[in-house]
């Protein structure tokens, strides 16, 4: 075969290969039965839910009232404009198809049969309006305290409701898991073998938020965690404007302003850790409880958390870039909070004590595989300094400051 031959054979595979990839012309823009959104949609379900009450809130995790509130302020940020080719999806729709997204974890592919919205449309949707819930909610629901003012009243409710003095929030991380992105190898790899990224939270003494930082990459397993946040570098820096150290109620012995957390964590001046389970006596014990006793709250709240948005109990798939979007339901946990917490988080939702027998009934926790605790971390040399603020918190539990039940519950 010549020259000639041969290339007119390649032409002839060229234009073969473009004929067989040309793209087909649809023969129709959607489905039939996605075109038929207004007579399918659970929208129509809501209308009949309006008559229970109690399956209306189960639907949406919040009830009509508070609802339509919600709805009032992201409608602004999330409504398009109809078309000459087909009218837009309402903001009611999106906000309910987010909504169900959050509270049940199913996948795009299926909420599309009950939202009746093709799954490209609400991978855009659903991100979209969890920007829009977090926008709208952030500034008067999960506001971050700016002034010495705003700490002390914090520090009071903690004196008040869980006897811990001088207490700016109760913090604690959790892995939550993730499908990963491809090509990402063991980045998102955690210590209990599954992919995730960690939930950072702050909690203050009314079980809501007041920090919470999202998209540390699994692989930071332990204490470390919190080095990767805003609210750690300005912990660090000095800027958090902290208040002075300052004497309880009933005490003479001056008091530095603390976080308090778990053993995943650092001990520093500011923020204190249990003691080692190691070599425990009488007052190490006291000073464990009344720390753990204050602490639970966060507990409580990922507890809560995760029981009402079940999205936490799958792994979740979205993108990467998109995945930060779940902020909203921490949002949105404060708002639930306050405008109705006896249907989001009743009282058997928090941990009770039974002071007659040193008992502690728990409340709501995550489960143990769906938000999964930071690892503990290595030992690390505390500083003397920061030692023995943990010891003046100890003394101060052990004598004017101790509660008449703490001894039953060591």
């Amino acid at each position: 075969m010549n020259r000639i031959q041969l290339l007119a054979v390649a032409a002839d595979v060229v234009v073969k290969k473009k004929e067989a990839t040309k793209k087909r012309s649809r023969s129709k823009w959607t489905k039939e039965w996605l075109l038929k959104r207004g007579m399918l949609s659970h929208i129509n379900l809501l209308e009949e839910l309006r008559l229970e009450p109690g399956d209306w809130h189960n639907y949406l995790r919040m009830d009509e009232e508070t609802y339509l509130k919600l709805l009032r302020l992201v409608t602004p940020l999330i409504k398009k404009s109809d078309t000459h080719l087909r009218p837009s999806i309402s903001p009611h729709e999106r906000l309910t198809s987010t909504l169900r997204f959050l509270a049940t974890g199913r996948s795009y592919e299926d909420l599309k049969f009950s939202a009746v919205i093709s799954p490209q449309a609400l991978g855009q949707i659903i991100p979209e309006t969890c920007d829009a819930i977090y926008s709208v909610l952030k500034n008067e629901y999960l506001k971050f305290p700016k002034t010495e003012n705003d700490w002390k009243a914090i520090a009071r409710e903690f004196e008040d409701k869980w006897n811990f003095p001088n207490c700016l929030g109760a913090v604690d991380g959790k892995h939550v898991q993730i499908v990963p992105p491809h090509n990402s190898g063991s980045y998102f790899y955690n210590y209990k073998c599954s992919h995730s990224l960690v939930l950072l939270a702050v909690v203050n003494a009314n079980y809501k938020f007041i920090y919470c930082h999202f998209g540390t990459n699994g692989r930071v397993s332990d204490g470390g965690v919190i080095e990767y946040t805003t609210f750690y570098d300005k912990l660090k820096d000095g800027t958090l404007r902290i208040p002075l150290a300052s004497e309880p109620k009933n005490s003479g012995r001056l008091l530095l302003y603390v976080f308090i957390g778990d053993e995943a964590f650092a001990l520093r001046e500011d923020f204190l850790k249990p003691f080692s389970q190691k070599q425990l006596n009488s007052e190490k014990r006291i000073f464990n409880y009344r720390l753990s006793r204050c602490r639970r709250i966060v507990e409580n709240a990922f507890g809560i958390l995760a029981a009402r948005f079940r999205l936490f109990h799958t792994a979740i798939n979205m993108k990467l870039e998109n995945i930060d979007k779940v902020l909203a339901c921490c949002a949105l946990h404060n708002f639930l909070r306050e405008s109705s917490s006896d249907y989001y988080s009743p009282p058997t939702s928090f941990d009770s004590e039974d002071i007659e027998r040193g008992e502690i009934q728990l409340g709501l926790r995550p489960e143990p595989n769906i938000l999964v605790n930071l690892q503990s971390s290595h030992n690390r040399n505390a500083t003397d300094n920061a030692k023995h603020v943990r010891e003046q918190y100890m003394q101060y539990f052990c004598n004017e400051g101790s509660v008449p039940w703490q001894e039953a519950f060591i």
